[in-house]
């Protein structure tokens, strides 16, 4: 267990920060990798996904993605 410190230790903090970021971005890394991986090992691109989706009777719309719209065609 991480010894005890006072709460008011800015080294702590950044050492708490980097613990519980660090944790996103390493769990975030590894499922990148591993979707990666998958995708190299089916023969699957990222087009092909998109061309299986996208039929003759789909029409283009308008989505909003991360903060901005954007046109799918």
């Amino acid at each position: 267990m991480l010894p005890a410190t006072p709460q008011y230790d800015p080294v702590w903090a950044l050492v708490v920060g980097i613990i519980y970021f660090g944790s996103f971005i390493a769990i975030g890394f590894v499922g990148k990798r591993a979707i990666g991986w998958l995708m190299r090992r089916r023969g699957a691109d990222l087009d092909d996904v998109h061309a299986q989706a996208a039929g003759p009777n789909r029409r283009s719309r308008k989505v909003f993605l991360l903060g901005a719209w954007r046109t799918e065609d």
